[in-house]
Formats: C-alpha cells, structure tokens, sequence
C-alpha cells in the first residue's frame, strides 16, 4: 500500500516521501557537486549537509555563482510565534548559524506575529507579542552575530515593510492564493494578504541598499508554498527570485506516521528549549517510538531498526560526531544496544544542549533590543 502523507505550511501528516515531495514541489535534490562547491567555501560540511538532512534546494548553485562574483547573498528565515520553541525549530537554525558563519553574512530574522492570530481563532495580538518575546530569546540563545542578524517584527517594522507588501500583493491574484494556500469563500482577508508580508524580507535588504542582493531562505520544506508565489513575484518588481535551502522534518517523539512532524501543540510528544532534565528525560522514555523488539532477548538476538527509532532519528540532527553515530547505529542494530540504553544516549544529548541552552537564554534578555532592526 502506498504510503500517504500531506506536506502544507499548516500540516504535516504521515511519513514523509522526500523524492516524491521534490517531484511535486518541482525543487532540486542537492547532489554531490554542490555539496562540493559548498564544501570549498566552508572547508567542512555541516553534519546538516553530510547526512542529507539539508536536501533540497530551489537555486543555490545561482547564489554560489553570485557569491563567487562577489555578489554576497543574505539569509532570510524566521518564526511565526504562537507557542514555545521546540527542537525541531532549533534544527533548522543550527544550520542557519552555521551558513552566516561560514559565508560570513548578515541573517535578516522575520517574526510574523501577526500570522497565527489571522489564521487561528484563539489566538489574540497579545498573546504572539508575547510569544515573539519568548521566541527571540532562543533564537539569540543560539550565538547568532548581534552585528550581522536584524530581527523584524511584522506589526513593529509595518511602516517599513507595508509599502513593499503592497507592491507584491498587487501583483498576487485572489485566484493564484487560492490555487497555492486553498483559500475559500470564508477565508479572512488577512490570510490572504499575509503571503505578501512574508515576501518582504526576501528583498527588503535590495531595498535598502539600492542595489539588488540575492537572498537564501533555509526552511523546512512545508513552507516552500509561500515563497513559490514570492519567487514567482519579485522578478516583476525587479528584484531576483529568492533562493532556498530545505530541510527534512524532526519527527514527534511518537513518530512521523503517527503525527508528523513534531509540533508545539503537541506538548507530551515535542521536546522544547524551556523543558527541565526531568521533563525531557520522561519524554523521552515514555514517548520516544522505538525500532527495537518486544523484549530485550529478541532484541539481542534480531537488534533494533535505526531507520524508525525516533531516538536514532534524533541523534542524527544533534550528535554532530559522525563516528559515534555510526557507532551507536551499529550497536542498535546488532542487538548489542538495548532501546532504553539508545534513549539514555538521547537524553544525555539533549539535556547537555538544553543546560548551556537556558543559560545562554536567559543572558539574552539583556541583549534582545541589540537585534532588533532600528530603521
């Protein structure tokens, strides 16, 4: 039977076929050579990069010719808070701080916080204020350069973003949003404008500076949909088409086929940035789906399956040493690891990076207006 899953910017359901999702979303697989061209920048891979993790792209070998020219790009990514940061969050922008880097270039970080209140009931203004707060502490927490990265908070910066977002809306037809987002009838006026908002970042960098800047958008894949209409806008503006870098989703501790992607409002299967030793470690074990047997002689005797341990599955987006992880791959699936001794190894991961995490997080209450753009 054919494996069935659903990939929008609102859900993620199933377990994910990643060829056929860049079949359908019309991207490119990153192969070999880019990955080499990246690699002569860099000097190293990102363990993001190694392991196929990043693996789909729209235009990053254009953005490397730029590069190469001496036409540096600028990162866009961002969050739309409505609820805490989880792991899966943290994931995408571990790899965005390695890019500014390595690249050596400045991170244009959106907060749309008035996203989830257009698109969920109930949801108030009050309550994403409060959660961009909350949110922008994680994102500082990461060590993003103060110098280089511009927080934009959608209903702060609306007088310098309004009028962009007026030039792309002019351009997006009722029809082509519905086509893309499947607006209807009873869809609010606001959803239907916001796509608009989203775009701005991806030029307004040209904008300020006069000058056109190539722009590279690493996101999970699930939001592809909203910068498909931006790429398809912003050459008639005449500003370059943005770039974009995917990544695969951190699954639920209980597993993609049985609730996707891991998700905030799913709070005993998501693991987030504010948990304590205790919590995660009780996730985790009460959780975490295993790909071990039934009982521990079975498990010695048959070993585990890596490809469906959410536990393994984790590790390969946070144990950064590829030889402990092949390690850890082959004990599992030998037998000589038992499934609560691959979760103990999860625990210990994440706990240790949450520890240094929170610390780092509080400090940035003292420096979160330092990030904040100021026109």
């Amino acid at each position: 039977m054919q494996n069935k899953f659903t990939v929008t910017p609102w859900e993620v359901s199933g377990e994910v076929d990643y060829d056929k999702l860049i079949k359908e979303f019309g991207t490119k697989r990153i192969d070999p050579t880019l990955l080499e061209r990246i690699r002569k920048h860099t000097g190293t891979l990102s363990h993001f990069l190694r392991r196929g993790i990043f693996f789909s792209h729209r235009d990053l070998d254009w953005v490397l010719d730029e590069y190469d020219k001496g036409n540096k790009f600028f990162l866009y990514t961002g969050r739309s808070p409505s609820g805490p940061v989880h792991m899966g969050h943290v994931a995408t922008w571990m790899f965005t701080k390695w890019l500014q880097d390595k690249f050596n270039v400045e991170l244009w970080f959106q907060f749309p916080d008035e996203e989830k209140f257009l698109f969920k009931d109930e949801l108030t203004l009050e309550d994403t204020k409060k959660w961009t707060y909350e949110n922008a502490l994680d994102v500082i927490a990461l060590g993003f350069d103060q110098k280089r990265t511009h927080f934009i908070i959608d209903t702060v910066h609306a007088n310098l973003m309004y009028k962009e977002a007026c030039r792309v809306a002019k351009k997006i037809t009722f029809s082509t949003a519905k086509a893309v987002f499947g607006f209807d009838n009873e869809t609010n006026i606001g959803s239907i404008f916001y796509t608009a908002m989203q775009s701005v970042p991806a030029f307004l960098p040209s904008v300020l500076e006069g000058r056109n800047i190539p722009c590279l958008i690493p996101h999970a894949i699930d939001q592809d949909a909203h910068f498909r209409v931006s790429r398809d806008v912003l050459p008639k503006l005449g500003y370059y088409k943005p770039a974009a870098i995917h990544d695969m989703f951190l699954p639920g501790l209980g597993g993609m086929m049985e609730q996707g992607k891991m998700s905030s409002s799913e709070q005993h299967t998501a693991i987030f940035t504010t948990d304590s030793p205790a919590v995660v470690r009780e996730k985790i074990n009460k959780y975490a789906f295993s790909g071990g047997q039934a009982t521990v002689e079975e498990q010695r005797r048959k070993g585990g399956n890596p490809a469906v341990d959410v536990s393994y599955r984790w590790l390969t987006f946070f144990e950064e040493d590829d030889r402990k992880l092949k390690e850890i791959y082959e004990d599992y699936k030998s037998g000589k690891m038992l499934t609560g001794e691959l979760k103990a190894v999860l625990i210990e991961k994440i706990n240790a990076f949450l520890k240094q995490h929170q610390e780092k997080r509080e400090k940035a209450k003292k420096e979160i207006d330092k990030f904040i753009f100021k026109e």
